[in-house]
């Protein structure tokens, strides 16, 4: 039996409740999981795309419910006036649950015309607005979570934002002292901003996985496509930076974003990429 639960705002020990029995909430959502993109916070979706994370019962983040076996009875109805305390719902359809997040915005009270044999108006009431689609998804039975937007689940499975963690201050001046790079124009740490930051984190990933061959081959990679847009005193092998935008074009080189196309030799900057393999 599918059932509709609710998280509330709490600071007692109880905290989710049953709302409807024997209804889901969403649409089945059919997801390839293999298609699916493992997060990564520098990664832009395309419209039909999902993150997951595998595993995720396994997870610090991972709340008590996913990790137990799921018996309705655990759970008492959600009383009236508790209906405002809503933090998020979920949706347990078979053996999967499907969650939102709930903003004050989603409450909505107004008059409405409801059409059936014939036109009545209906009085205020208290309406709680479900969106089309979940804002993530687990699949039990590969323990599995999907989502669109990391930001919007982060309420329901705390500490799962150390995922995009950005950079702290600390490695931003470590990133910066690289012998590869100069300053100037007073650009420094206080200055790079937070989308850099979390760049940072995953090119020191990076740089920490290459020979010292590789790291000569990577700076002459970075000046081949970026001649036009960043200066390197090929003497020194040393980049200045002295704006964001640099330092942005400098870490995506470190990830190896540039590429030529096969057909009409064009060069381009991938805004996002996938392993294949």
């Amino acid at each position: 039996m599918d059932h509709i639960l609710a998280h509330i705002k709490t600071r007692a020990k109880k905290r989710i409740f049953k709302l409807v029995s024997d209804q889901s909430l969403f649409d089945t959502v059919k997801v390839d999981l293999e298609a699916c993109v493992p997060y990564n916070p520098d990664h832009n979706l395309d419209e039909d795309s999902w993150f997951k994370i595998e595993g995720f019962s396994n997870q610090a983040f991972c709340i008590d419910l996913l990790k137990k076996v799921y018996n309705s009875k655990d759970y008492d109805d959600l009383t009236k006036e508790n209906f405002s305390k809503i933090a998020y719902l979920f949706s347990v359809q078979g053996d999967d649950f499907y969650f939102q997040k709930i903003t004050p915005s989603l409450f909505v009270k107004r008059k409405t015309l409801v059409f059936g044999e014939a036109a009545t108006l209906e009085q205020s009431q208290t309406r709680l607005v479900i969106n089309a689609l979940p804002d993530a998804v687990y699949f039990k039975g590969s323990d599995t979570l999907v989502f669109r937007n990391l930001a919007t689940i982060s309420s329901i499975f705390k500490g799962i934002d150390e995922l995009y963690k950005e950079a702290t201050k600390e490695e931003v001046e470590q990133f910066l002292g690289e012998s590869f790079i100069e300053l100037s124009n007073d650009y420094d740490v206080e200055k790079v901003s937070k989308p850099n930051r979390k760049r940072i984190g995953l090119a020191m990933k990076t740089l920490e996985g290459m020979s010292a061959d590789d790291k000569t081959n990577m700076l002459e990679y970075i000046e081949g496509y970026c001649e036009q847009k960043l200066n390197f005193d090929k003497q020194n092998q040393k980049f200045e930076i002295s704006t964001d935008e640099e330092l942005k074009l400098l870490v995506y080189g470190i990830e190896q974003r540039f590429y030529t196309t096969q057909f009409g030799q064009e060069k381009r900057l991938a805004n996002s990429v996938v392993a294949m393999s």
